[in-house]
């Protein structure tokens, strides 16, 4: 397992973006619909899914060792072909630990970032690597929304060579612009398009468009009040309880 207390200076070779944001292949959007539920499957079954990690993660990470940085897609221990080599979780705590127990049960290698504050916590050796964001003079939660530190030329997600990120929850999860900063890097957001998160961000716009595509609606206005007596209006329409 290797660990850094910071980006290694190494030289890669950098990824070529239009600028524009880039779709997802197919084969990727599968693979990041099957992290997911390798993800929400350990949340179920928490309990089994430790014991299966643990006892085969040294022999799964061993073979990773031995095998050359080849180009995608790799094999999972079973069978299975996965889009992605490495996958990065851009949280910290528990959720970025189910992240990467998934990751390593369908052979990918492992990547976290952590706060300096955080270089001690757990999650950080999970991972098959880790990686510092952020200085010791920001707050915790700043360095976990610095997109530029984690993505950019010179981020770690840039840095690392990672194929595919996985928010988890809180932070960046629901941020639109680190979704469209991932593709337009050539990297897979495990999570909605950039233009579902923006539409779905706000209530009143995610209920127009329900309404568009014939999803039922409960009662409600299509736009935001002005002020109290168009609230007691539409209280008195669809009479609601008084209190």
């Amino acid at each position: 397992m290797r660990l850094s207390s910071g980006p290694r200076c190494v030289q890669r070779p950098s990824r070529q973006s239009s600028g524009s944001v880039v779709r997802a292949s197919g084969a990727a959007q599968v693979g990041a619909r099957r992290l997911s539920q390798a993800i929400g499957a350990s949340f179920s079954h928490a309990a089994p899914v430790i014991r299966v990690a643990y006892s085969s993660r040294q022999r799964v990470v061993s073979v990773r060792a031995m095998e050359s940085e080849g180009s995608l897609p790799v094999q999972a221990p079973s069978g299975e072909e996965v889009p992605f080599r490495r996958i990065m979780c851009a949280n910290r705590g528990e959720i970025a630990i189910r992240v990467f127990r998934a990751g390593t049960e369908l052979g990918l290698r492992t990547v976290a970032i952590y706060s300096p504050v955080d270089r001690l916590q757990p999650h950080r050796y999970k991972a098959d690597e880790s990686f510092c964001v952020g200085t010791p003079e920001q707050t915790p939660v700043s360095c976990y929304l610095d997109i530029d530190a984690i993505i950019k030329a010179g981020g770690v997600a840039v840095e690392a060579e990672v194929d595919a990120i996985h928010p988890g929850y809180g932070f960046l999860s629901e941020n639109a612009l680190f979704a469209a900063k991932c593709a337009e890097a050539g990297i897979t957001f495990v999570g909605p398009l950039p233009e579902t998160i923006t539409a779905m961000g706000d209530k009143t716009a995610a209920r127009r468009i329900a309404i568009e595509n014939g999803v039922s609606v409960v009662p409600g206005t299509n736009d935001a009040i002005s002020g109290a007596e168009e609230a007691l209006e539409f209280a008195a329409k669809w009479v609601c309880p008084h209190f």
